[in-house]
């Protein structure tokens, strides 16, 4: 049998994610009592049921008990059940935010803010953490990212890294992006918003890939960029880093920006060993400049 708890940070995308692992043909139970974790294994496997794969939600609902859930895992790894964790973590900020869009309260906040309930989660389900199996970093993902994530793990069963890179174009104008790990200003290239005919379009059509990528600085910087974060993915892996966020900047975040960060995702798009998405957070704002 296969056995999966799913833990992780409240807002994070556990009751989810529970129910994805469902539609992939899991068993799954929610916040069942710890020191019944034990005896529900010991009746899956004496069951005639086909079911063979089998998700338990645990989290700081547990209470006091989840404390015995670290003996439980124990005992089951010793009696041969090997469970597998999986983490759902994301940014304080973000759960932050997620909890004040649903007018909820942290369950361990005791009437104080968001924050310190968090903090008092994450020292509970530290030992968790470090002994999960697959970690991910739902701070920057949408429905089917997460989806798409727990495809690769238990359906396909690749090689998982529990790094999930975005890869964000942006304008300076705008502003840097506050959660970025890498910044890249590839203003230094020509402009297309100052040809005739290009303005209006961005770095998604033609026009503007052909126009940027005629200039042989923008393939060197391209050669030189992929070489340092294929360099840096498995340091960063081994250092245990989450979620990594490469930012690749031009004035408006319209043509330059949209067109590298769209080539560097087609030379990582090739690796499987770890998640990777592509946003264009300002291709649709105004590009006119005084």
């Amino acid at each position: 049998m296969k056995l999966v708890i799913l833990t992780g940070m409240s807002g994070a995308g556990k009751s989810t994610a529970l129910k994805m692992m469902e539609d992939i043909g899991f068993y799954c139970v929610d916040n069942l009592p710890i020191p019944l974790i034990e005896k529900f294994v010991e009746l899956s496997e004496s069951s005639q049921d086909e079911l063979q794969k089998f998700a338990i939600g645990v989290d700081i609902r547990s209470g006091n008990s989840l404390s015995e859930l670290h003996a439980v895992l124990n005992r089951l790894t010793e009696g041969g059940k090997l469970p597998e964790i999986l983490f759902l973590d994301a940014e304080d900020a973000v759960l932050v935010k997620r909890y004040k869009e649903t007018r909820r309260s942290h369950p361990l906040s005791g009437g104080e803010r968001v924050g310190v309930g968090l903090q008092k989660e994450r020292s509970r389900l530290h030992f968790l953490r470090q002994r999960a199996d697959y970690i991910i970093d739902t701070s920057r993902m949408l429905t089917r990212e997460l989806w798409a994530e727990l495809d690769k793990i238990f359906v396909k069963q690749q090689d998982y890294k529990n790094l999930f890179i975005t890869i964000l174009s942006f304008g300076f104008k705008y502003g840097i992006p506050a959660d970025s790990d890498l910044v890249f200003d590839v203003r230094f290239l020509p402009n297309p918003f100052y040809v005739e005919g290009l303005r209006q379009k961005s770095g998604n059509d033609k026009e503007i890939q052909d126009y940027v990528l005629q200039f042989k600085e923008a393939h060197m910087f391209l050669i030189k960029l992929a070489d340092m974060v294929n360099f840096l993915i498995p340091n960063y892996i081994i250092e245990g880093k989450n979620q990594l966020v490469i930012s690749i900047g031009c004035t408006g975040g319209k043509h330059r920006s949209v067109t590298l960060a769209n080539e560097l995702y087609k030379q990582l798009a090739n690796c499987k060993e770890y998640g990777l998405k592509i946003e264009h957070r300002d291709i649709e704002k105004d590009v006119l400049r005084n």
